[in-house]
């Protein structure tokens, strides 16, 4: 936290000294301040948005540690740790492994998830959340133009959570620096990142089955649930990660004004990615079956991962913008020593190279968007490809409708395929089939009317973990059969002078494969507040009460050694309402939260809400924090 903390005067000062620069020299004509729609943010693909400090509930539901809604997500019981999917997406597109640990990358910043800033002023934001005893949650950010053409961006996440069990304290380090150039005639662009993460979890196991029977008969003995009995207090995961990532482009041929109908565009762009999972325990735990070593288990898988692409595009006023890319791929991933069974060995490196082709197209006609992309694999050891394709139609310029066709194949993750442990029954080599998606999608977005999504996935030879019978511990499997997945989200707010009531409505079912996707049929979150404005409108408000209920399932498991959910068959939870009281506050760029989280568990006979099995999600707390803009 000393880092954290660090940052925090640090740019505190930077908008301090900022703020006097302006305020200190006399000026004979103050400046108008300029609109907070200059203040741009550009994604990965160059899309851009604007700078937004409103106080909306959609906005509130984002002021938590990933810093987006998680209506789909289970959240553990301390901040930081991983979260549990109560629906999936299965949107992403990959030509090779996924990296292991991916119950960790919820908060991880992948390329496209990377924001750069055009700025006429600049631009601080300070966010700040309670944790959980001895702890807290800081997010600060400061980037500056130094001319039109150029700004940098700097930012640091800092959280550290003791939590309310035991061993299960929680450190986050987040650090990310952006930057983008222009030049003048605006023929040469670049934009580049260097992302860096350290993610730590004291692991427990969860609690034993006996201290679970404790926590549900709400035993006023146990109220300090450091007092519940963990399955051991002496193991902890790792997950790091570092990305360098360069994009640049060059018009070589340019419209000078409106009457050129011809752009030609030429880049390529440049990225290495490492990415490291640690897991360490004193001593074995028996739950876990026999091991190697009897102290001192370790065991750190890796990842280097070179990326390298070059591309052209083509705009024409008729035929819309055409582009293609030809991208280069090396991968290393593995650990330091072969593994030698009687019946046989596991190698400790899984490396090569691929050679991969794409391209995509953009098209607007008397109001359609259309749009396709689709890459493959031309060369290397995994076969990989994508194709999507849609079209979206604005009805009035009030009514959105899109849809979307979307075909994958591709490799499981890496630690499908090569996982090593000093736990025997964790190591294992498969030689997987790809896993192959269609899906189609349809989104219809109106505020008048409603946003409704609907969605069809199916998935041939799905990967999963799950513990087999006579045996403890999961294990990579991949079914025979295919899923079929249908979900439909309905969302849609009410509004009546001061008092609003948000609702988000999703039902989901796995039609086949439900033996291995494990759902909710329906979870539901549906908020009801007031607003105001007071002391003469210096001030806006709003209060109410949000509930979240899912339906009771078999909800997966969390292991702590893959650091990955398992399906499991015996346990259901779920079928638990939560309610939250909220009030929260904006005067000027300053929005303030205070959230009494989960109250309803106060006036529970028996405590049945968990993130997991073992795994208790958190129990009746008051939290609060800020977001706070300066804008120079």
């Amino acid at each position: 936290m000393r880092k954290t903390f660090f940052l925090f005067l640090l740019l505190c000062s930077s908008a301090i000294v900022f703020s006097q620069n302006e305020g200190g020299i006399p000026k004979k004509k103050k400046k108008e301040k300029p609109s907070v729609t200059l203040y741009k943010i550009i994604s990965a693909k160059r899309d851009t948005t604007f700078l937004d400090t409103s106080l909306t509930i959609q906005r509130a539901y984002k002021f938590n540690y990933l810093r987006k809604d998680n209506f789909e997500l289970q959240e553990f019981a301390n901040v930081g740790q991983p979260y549990n999917n109560l629906a999936y997406d299965f949107g992403n597109v990959n030509l090779k492994p996924l990296f292991v640990a991916q119950s960790h990358h919820v908060g991880y910043r992948e390329i496209e998830d990377m924001e750069y800033y055009n700025l006429p002023t600049p631009l601080t934001e300070l966010y700040f959340k309670t944790a959980f005893k001895q702890g807290q949650q800081l997010d600060a950010f400061f980037s500056i133009n130094t001319s039109e053409q150029f700004n940098f961006s700097i930012a640091y996440k800092g959280v550290r959570s003791l939590g309310a069990y035991q061993h299960a304290l929680t450190s986050t380090g987040d650090f990310r620096f952006t930057t983008n150039y222009h030049t003048k005639n605006n023929r040469y662009h670049i934009l580049a990142h260097i992302m860096a993460l350290d993610l730590i979890n004291q692991e427990n196991g969860g609690l034993t089955d006996a201290s679970v029977l404790l926590f549900q008969s709400n035993d006023s003995d146990f109220k300090d649930r450091g007092r519940l009995d963990v399955k051991f207090q002496n193991a902890e995961n790792e997950l790091k990660g570092f990305r360098v990532y360069g994009k640049q482009e060059f018009e070589l041929i340019t419209k000078k004004d409106s009457t050129d109908r011809n752009k030609l565009v030429i880049g390529n762009v440049i990225s290495f990615e490492d990415k490291s999972y640690v897991f360490e325990q004193d001593s074995p735990f028996d739950g876990y079956g026999e091991s190697y070593k009897t102290s001192a288990l370790f065991k750190k898988g890796k990842l280097e991962d070179f990326n390298a692409q070059g591309y052209t595009r083509f705009e024409n006023n008729y035929i819309g913008s055409l582009s293609a890319f030809v991208g280069y791929t090396d991968y290393n991933f593995g650990y330091n020593s072969v593994i030698i069974f009687d019946e046989g060995r596991i190698a400790n490196r899984i490396k090569g190279n691929l050679v991969q082709a794409g391209a995509s197209y953009k098209k607007t006609y008397k109001g359609f968007e259309l749009f396709g992309e689709g890459a493959i694999n031309i060369s290397g050891d995994y076969d990989g490809n994508f194709l999507k394709a849609g079209a979206s139609y604005l009805i009035k310029n009030a009514h959105k409708i899109s849809a979307e066709v979307k075909t994958h194949t591709t490799a499981p993750n890496f630690n499908f395929l090569l996982n090593q442990s000093d736990y025997i029954n964790y190591n294992w080599q498969n030689n997987f089939d790809n896993v192959k998606t269609q899906q189609l999608k349809v989104d219809f977005k109106s505020h008048k009317i409603a946003n409704l999504s609907l969605s069809y996935t199916g998935i041939d030879k799905y990967t999963y973990f799950t513990i087999k019978e006579n045996d403890s511990t999961p294990t990579p499997q991949q079914y025979g059969e295919r899923v079929d997945y249908v979900k439909v989200k309905l969302q849609k707010e009410f509004k009546y002078k001061k008092f609003g009531l948000e609702n988000t409505l999703l039902y989901q079912n796995a039609l086949s494969g439900e033996e291995v996707l494990k759902l909710p049929q329906f979870i539901t979150r549906n908020t009801l507040y007031f607003e105001d404005q007071w002391f003469k409108k210096a001030l806006f408000m709003h209060t109410g009460v949000t509930f979240k209920y899912y339906s009771s399932y078999a909800m997966n498991g969390y292991d702590p050694v893959l650091a990955e959910f398992y399906v499991q068959d015996n346990i259901e939870l779920g079928g638990y309402p939560q309610f939250d009281i909220f009030f929260n506050a904006r005067v000027q760029q300053i929005r303030f939260y205070f959230k009494y989280e989960n109250f309803n568990a106060l006036f529970s006979s028996t405590n049945d809400y968990f993130s997991a099995p073992g795994y208790p999600y958190r129990d009746a707390v008051i939290r609060f924090g800020i977001v706070w803009n300066f804008l120079m």
